[in-house]
């Protein structure tokens, strides 16, 4: 069965949310609709709908007209295994002393690597992307240079695959906070298909703002890898929970968000030690004196 996707941008969030209701209305209807931002500080939201029969392009070209959008970009996808396509696509990952797989890896795990096992289909972080990708080997290095952190929070987890990436090499239980209640399901799966149940706390929170974050607190290591925005604004609140001598690992930013977010981290008195560029994206490790 052939499958046709409809996208286009906008700018605003209203105007999107707007947009994305009015398609549900199209016939023949969309058998999904989803509506995101566009993080580049652009400003421009997209808003996308997928069909199991071809669009009414006329009646999409009339939507973004009333709703001041883009013209629809109409696209029919093969038919693709994606089960199979997945597989192939995301191969293992190493970063550092970090293995990062799926289940049907399994049989590819080096004996001298830190295995962790991250199915694609469970949240962000996946191990592929270069966010995580940095956080891990920024992770692997500090442990490298001696550093054994005696309390760690994850800030924005998703998988928590930065929580059991510590979890596995130090003596530590991580407290790992998302503020999504689905992102923090994803992760205790997680700790229990790598058989690490009850070695990460998890939590939903924003940022900081749960008990058992701030009982933790102060830490010697903090992971966050978020977007820019949510990372300048969790400045203050993270040098405050972090602890004299402490680390801290930013990531989830563009390369020319770099200098903004380590401006944000320095004027709350911490110290940028490393920074490392993986495609479009970079890792921040910062300390505090």
């Amino acid at each position: 069965m052939p499958t046709y996707t409809a996208l286009t941008t906008l700018p605003g969030k209203a105007p999107a949310e707007a947009l994305g209701e009015a398609l549900e209305s199209l016939s023949p209807e969309p058998t999904g609709v989803g509506v995101f931002e566009i993080e580049d500080d652009s400003g421009l939201w997209e808003v996308g709908a997928y069909f199991t029969e071809a669009p009414d392009e006329a009646g999409l070209a009339l939507l973004a007209t009333i709703h001041g959008a883009k013209d629809f970009t109409v696209s029919e996808l093969p038919e693709t295994d994606w089960v199979a396509h997945v597989k192939r696509e995301l191969a293992p990952v190493v970063a550092g002393r970090f293995f990062v797989y799926g289940s049907h890896d399994a049989d590819k795990v080096p004996a001298d690597k830190v295995p962790l096992l991250i199915e694609a289909a469970m949240a962000f972080g996946t191990g592929h992307h270069g966010t995580t990708q940095g956080c891990l080997r920024a992770i692997d290095r500090l442990a490298g240079e001696g550093v054994a952190p005696g309390s760690v929070a994850d800030i924005g987890c998703g998988t928590a695959v930065l929580a059991m990436a510590a979890a596995r090499i130090w003596p530590v239980m991580p407290v790992a906070g998302d503020i999504d209640p689905v992102a923090v399901e994803v992760a205790e799966a997680n700790l229990a298909a790598n058989d690490m149940a009850g070695r990460v706390q998890c939590v939903e929170a924003t940022g900081y703002d749960h008990p058992a974050l701030a009982a933790a607190a102060p830490y010697d290591l903090i992971l966050a890898n978020i977007l820019k925005g949510p990372l300048v604004d969790l400045a203050p609140d993270t040098a405050r929970h972090l602890a004299p001598g402490g680390h801290v690992i930013l990531s989830g930013l563009l390369n020319d968000q770099a200098a903004e977010v380590t401006a944000a981290y320095e004027a709350e008195g911490l110290t940028l030690g490393h920074a490392e560029q993986i495609g479009d994206w970079t890792t921040l490790t910062l300390k505090r004196p």
